[in-house]
């Protein structure tokens, strides 16, 4: 997969992708990452990316050229390679990001991150470029250069090869068949000592018995679940009865 970021801050990026399972799976060529600074394809003179809002308002708007014209510029570079190219804006105003779509995300070629800042950006971008908008929560940030290290950090460690384990992405918290065919979160988990201040492992996860301690995950990511994420219950809940309704 390639993934390309347009940012008018580079250099936020340089610790999250210099470490951990991104840099390993940067390594192994399983992805290739480009921080793409969004300045060099402004027509200013002075590198501007921003400007006042029409209608008057708060703050700066960024213009929509630069956008237009680094997407340009990429569409131009891949297109030799022929890459299933999805282009996405990070938005507060987008679908909200989830494992769901981290999976789906991660079966195409190419990404293109585009990051926001100030006020906002000018809408045809949004119009005109985007082919999705997406949210990591309903909550506001600066820019949309965490968003993009967020979707970016789900997405690699989905790709084959990216993690050291390829059963690890599989058994995780909201992946439907892990242990259930409902997205729930994830069982406990335990490690040496067996017994650690007095507080101890239970006792199915040493039994041996496979059988047992699978049926005990089950259990454990359902009780999990209906204390700490209900919501996800009532969602799959609603999701299994649509379209059996008259």
């Amino acid at each position: 997969m390639r993934i390309d970021v347009l940012t008018i801050f580079p250099n936020m990026f340089d610790a999250v992708l210099g470490e951990s399972i991104v840099k390993r799976a940067k390594e192994k060529r399983v992805v290739e990452i480009n921080i793409i600074d969004l300045r060099l394809f402004s027509k200013d003179k002075h590198k501007k990316v921003d400007d006042k809002p029409f209608g008057g308002g708060p703050g700066m708007v960024m213009n929509a050229e630069p956008f237009f014209e680094a997407v340009n510029y990429i569409r131009k570079k891949t297109k030799d390679r022929r890459l299933k190219t999805r282009t996405i804006l990070l938005t507060p105003k987008g679908k909200k990001f989830d494992q769901a779509l981290a999976l789906k995300l991660s079966k195409y070629e190419h990404m293109a991150l585009l990051c926001g800042h100030y006020e906002g950006i000018d809408e045809r971008v949004a119009e005109g470029l985007a082919d999705d908008e997406i949210s990591i929560g309903d909550f506001i940030l600066t820019g949309g250069e965490l968003p993009a290290m967020v979707i970016i950090d789900s997405v690699v460690r989905l790709l084959p090869g990216a993690l050291g384990d390829e059963n690890s992405s599989k058994d995780e918290s909201f992946v439907v068949g892990a242990v259930s065919d409902r997205p729930l979160l994830e069982y406990p988990h335990y490690t040496r000592p067996a017994d650690y201040n007095g507080m101890k492992v239970p006792d199915v996860l040493l039994s041996g018995d496979h059988e047992k301690i699978k049926e005990w995950r089950k259990k454990e990511a359902l009780k999990v679940t209906k204390k700490k994420r209900p919501d996800l219950l009532v969602k799959t809940s609603l999701t299994e009865t649509k379209g059996f309704r008259k």
